[in-house]
């Protein structure tokens, strides 16, 4: 068939070992069902393309293997790829146009259903029996977690077998499969558009995104031609120039709810939302007091500037069961989960296991991390052999970072930096909020204010006056600890003024300039000394 020939022909390697891979499951599953028990949900994706393409070589070998086995001299009619499509209003028309033309060009038995996911199966399995659904999901897709090439139906779900022939392939194998083969697909992957859901929430990946006058740059389909995207006075490179492929999902918009957000704590004032943070540094020399956590010290200043509330910081021993008790519990309340840590070589490095065992999801080989790797470490690495090339499967993405050598792993909300030091930390963060700002990974807003007043007044006289103040700013936050100032007042030249101190933090600077103005009022002049910032 021209599909194998094509594929033989590109020189391929990495390639050319997918497709074979890919031929053998849809070869495996046509050998368990018959053809009549078997179906391909095709969407007009790139995925599912490359999966229609698979499949029509793999079903004419299974063709060939009938005719040669055949007792009869006359082969029997090809059968035609039963095919799934799920249509919807949200859907780009462009999509639905290719795969109208996409069913016609190549005969595909076509069965158009107007529901939901789950209830059109049910339907479409009470009148016609199906007993496997071949699928294009691949690790990293939000639905792919946990699960293998042969996969059952989860629990609630009418039964039948998820057959995923191309799980383990990149974004790279699709484009260099789909661009090999010389085969059409949906013109929207011209317009910059890497991965495609309803109009709704896909726009062009910015990542793609050229200047709108400089056009000599930019790069055409496969025809020739340059099409613009509708609604948008920018032009885009082709979804096949896309350099990395963990910005596939850039384009898809994230949904933000108008009310208070389930994980966010309660808002300061009427209409604010407050996002709520945990830190999780992972170290037994922490624990043991041979170290001192300046990781978490320096994370929570840092979250505290982009308007983000800490409402946990934890030091964890290097112990799976810990890591992913806390991870487990954390990322269900918390809005994110900033992880530091535990990641490396050494056997006692188990940070990454904990949060895959926390998501129940395994630790896979991941290609392109390792050749992330391989940039900073050179011939230390030792490639997939190497734990640190491992990843939680089907919920990362790798963020790549400007400046620095080495990317931040996402899994879901929660964020491991693998910056050993506080240096390495602080980079990788400011990067990373720089990066937030372009893919809104997490909201960046203005950061808290906070004065800070020091008496050495005792407690007891305090406590009164500081409780009726708390009354009259709910939107500012109340706190009093004592700490030996004086060796930092020297280095400003003061002397310590006491060891009491007050701090009075709100994401209003105006309320808590008046919150501190009633504290100064309510004790005798001089009572109270604000203290610099830092």
């Amino acid at each position: 068939m021209e599909i194998c020939r094509e594929v033989l022909d590109s020189g391929d390697k990495r390639l050319q070992a997918k497709f074979k891979h890919a031929l053998n499951v849809i070869d495996r599953t046509l050998a368990l069902y018959k053809f009549e028990e078997v179906a391909f949900s095709f969407n007009g994706g790139k995925d599912s393309t490359v999966l229609l393409h698979l499949l029509r070589a793999g079903y004419a070998v299974a063709e060939e293997r009938l005719v040669v086995s055949s007792v009869e001299v006359k082969a029997a009619k090809p059968h035609p790829i039963r095919t799934i499509y799920f249509e919807s209003s949200y859907a780009f028309p462009e999509i639905d146009l290719f795969t109208l033309e996409t069913a016609k060009l190549y005969n595909l038995e076509m069965e158009i259903i107007r529901l939901d996911f789950k209830t059109g199966i049910e339907a479409l399995l009470r009148e016609k029996p199906i007993k496997a659904i071949f699928l294009g999901t691949r690790i990293g897709d939000p639905n792919a977690a946990g699960q293998e090439e042969f996969a059952p139906s989860s629990a609630g779900w009418p039964p039948f077998m998820r057959v995923n022939p191309i799980l383990n392939w990149s974004y790279r194998d699709v484009w260099a499969f789909l661009l090999a083969c010389k085969v059409p697909y949906c013109k929207l992957y011209d317009q910059g558009y890497t991965s495609i859901g309803s109009i709704h929430d896909t726009v062009p990946n910015c990542a793609l995104c050229v200047s709108s006058d400089d056009t000599s740059t930019l790069d055409t389909s496969l025809d020739g031609e340059l099409e613009e995207p509708a609604q948008s006075k920018d032009k885009y490179r082709p979804a096949y120039l896309l350099r990395d492929g963990r910005l596939e999902r850039a384009g898809r918009l994230k949904k933000v709810s108008k009310s208070k957000s389930e994980n966010g704590i309660a808002s300061e004032l009427p209409g604010q939302n407050l996002f709520a943070a945990s830190i999780m540094v992972v170290g037994d020399e922490i624990l043991r007091g041979e170290v001192e956590d300046q990781v978490g010290k320096y994370l929570s200043k840092a979250l505290y500037s982009i308007g983000w509330a800490v409402t946990r910081c934890t030091v964890l021993p290097n112990d799976i069961d810990s890591i992913s008790e806390e991870v487990e519990q954390r990322a269900r309340v918390s809005d994110i989960v900033l992880i530091t840590g535990g990641v490396g070589p050494i056997h006692s490095d188990v940070t990454l296991a904990g949060v895959a065992k926390a998501f129940g999801v395994r630790l896979a080989s991941d290609e392109e991390f390792a050749e992330d790797l391989r940039q900073p470490l050179g011939p230390n690495f030792s490639g997939d052999q190497n734990k640190m090339a491992k990843l939680p499967e089907g919920i990362t993405e790798l963020l790549h970072l400007q400046d620095c050598s080495v990317p931040v792993i996402k899994c879901r909300n929660v964020f491991v930096l693998l910056g050993p030091t506080v240096e390495e930390v602080a980079e990788q963060w400011k990067s990373l909020v720089e990066l937030s700002k372009e893919r809104k990974l997490f909201h960046v807003s203005q950061g808290f204010t906070c004065v800070r007043l020091c008496t050495s007044l005792p407690d007891v006289e305090i406590a009164g006056p500081l409780s009726e103040i708390d009354l009259d700013f709910p939107d500012v936050t109340f706190g009093c600890y004592r700490e030996s100032l004086q060796s930092q007042l020297v280095k400003k030249g003061a002397q310590s003024p006491g060891g009491l101190i007050l701090s009075l933090v709100g994401k209003n600077g105006r309320r808590v300039a008046c919150a501190a103005r009633a504290l100064h009022a309510a004790f005798a002049p001089g009572s109270l000394s604000e203290l610099p910032e830092g």
